[in-house]
């Protein structure tokens, strides 16, 4: 049936109407009991007598709904949001929410659960939520309850950063009449057992005083002399806190702890300055290891640096069916992912890995290598080499104009450059731009990247 037919079939045990989004609280509880259910359907601008009313969409609509569901539902549900245009209706615009069974359930909103029967929404008990609990086999570590734990190990001016970061990076409104504990619940960080509020290992992770007090997470770092590991190290690191600390104190004993190369050149006396590894790629790698770790594996991560190389060790595999070849988004910790999305760490799930590629592909050094085992994945970034001085080529100043000596400090400063960057700095037409760049090749002093329109140019770093 299209959608027109199901509108006309009225309500149902999966098919919900709403008239409007004044009625967004009713939505979000048959999002609780379509999820514990078999999933269904909600019209948002159709009466309880299947006529089309219609809404008006604004510019935020859309992401303000499912900013209320995700702030609502408990586990988080993000159900499939768009507008339709219904047949013989034209120009009134009806939303269409598609919910899926539930995984995890029960789902609650509002820190109740609710049951579709029949053509109406009921609150579950105890005795119903204990069997929805019992049917669902997946329960997650990063949801578990923490043993131990109490809503006062709780940093409020941790959750406070959080919100406030959120809704800078996301546009998620701040709570403002929503007590600290249901705050918590909605985050996934809490659970109500018992009529009591408990943190969860999420929770824990994210905003306790010192999270390893109750959960042993932590990343070991290491600066080793030479290319081998030895018990004599230039500096290590033991970096603890929550989750978002951890990541912070690596990336500093990284950047402390890589070589800085420096380029001179012929047309300016100001030396180029470039970290021997890309900070980004190896942001993206650390974090991978933080949120996608088997957490009950008591090995810790480590992050050791040699002369050539930066190795990031993990406890643990790739989750079943997922590769480097092929990174499906398969999260061990849903929760932890999607904190640390909320806050801008992580932008596009299942494009981490592609991410590290391409970023070391235009800092000019090789693609990280992927070791993995039962036990371990290791993650190695290999150096690029010794730095080029430019002004040691022979000849260097004299076969390059000037437009080329601008375009070539370009690419070492940030890395690459490409056809359209070149034509835009020198002010040259499309052929000239491709001669002189292929003369930068036949030099040495470039190296190609990339095809057609994907084409860059990266600094010929070392060999």
């Amino acid at each position: 049936m299209n959608l027109k037919e199901i509108i006309e079939s009225g309500e149902s045990e999966i098919t919900e109407f709403k008239t409007s989004l004044a009625e967004w609280r009713d939505v979000v509880e048959t999002i609780s009991a379509f999820s514990n259910r078999n999933g269904g359907t909600i019209f948002i601008g159709v009466s309880d007598d299947c006529d089309i009313i219609g809404v008006d969409i604004g510019k935020k609509t859309i992401e303000n709904l499912a900013n209320q569901i995700k702030q609502n539902t408990d586990p988080v549900i993000h159900p499939s949001i768009r507008v339709e245009e219904i047949d013989g209706k034209q120009g009134k615009q009806v939303i269409v929410v598609g919910v899926i069974e539930g995984n995890q359930k029960p789902v609650l909103a509002f820190a109740i659960a609710f049951i579709r029967v029949g053509k109406s929404n009921q609150k579950l008990g105890y005795e119903g939520i204990r069997n929805l609990a019992l049917q669902t086999s997946k329960v997650y570590w990063d949801e578990r309850i923490c043993e131990g734990a109490c809503p006062e190990d709780i940093d409020e001016e941790k959750v406070e950063w959080f919100l406030k970061t959120r809704f800078t990076k996301r546009n998620v409104a701040i709570p403002a009449q929503m007590r600290f504990e249901e705050v918590l619940m909605n985050l996934g960080s809490a659970k109500r057992i018992d009529r009591e509020v408990k943190p969860t290992n999420a929770g824990i992770l994210f905003f306790c005083r010192y999270p390893q007090r109750f959960i042993p997470l932590r990343i070991l770092c290491a600066r080793f002399r030479g290319v081998e590991l030895s018990r004599t190290t230039i500096d290590s690191l033991d970096c603890s806190g929550t989750l978002v600390e951890i990541l912070e104190q690596t990336e500093e004993f990284v950047r402390r702890n890589m070589r800085l190369f420096g380029f001179r050149t012929p047309f300016s006396f100001r030396r180029i300055d470039k970290l021997e590894y890309p900070i980004e790629a190896l942001r993206e790698a650390v974090l991978n290891a933080l949120v996608h770790r088997d957490c009950e594996a008591l090995s810790d991560i480590r992050v050791f640096i040699f002369d050539d190389r930066i190795e990031i060790t993990n406890p643990g595999s790739f989750p079943h069916g997922t590769t480097p070849e092929n990174p499906l988004h398969v999260p061990r910790n849903p929760i932890l992912c999607q904190l640390m999305r909320d806050i801008g760490y992580i932008e596009k799930y299942g494009t981490g890995i592609y991410f590290m590629k391409d970023v070391c592909d235009d800092w000019g050094i090789p693609e990280p290598e992927f070791r993995i085992s039962d036990i371990e994945t290791k993650v190695i970034f290999r150096s690029g080499g010794k730095a080029v001085v430019i002004s040691e080529i022979e000849n260097l100043g004299v076969e390059l104009n000037d437009r080329q000596r601008k375009g070539l400090k370009y690419a070492f400063m940030e890395g690459f450059i490409n056809n359209q960057i070149y034509r835009e700095i020198s002010g040259v037409s499309d052929e000239t731009s491709r001669r002189e760049l292929s003369q930068l090749v036949e030099k040495g002093l470039l190296k190609i990247k990339g095809k057609g329109r994907s084409t860059k140019y990266v600094p010929m770093v070392g060999d």
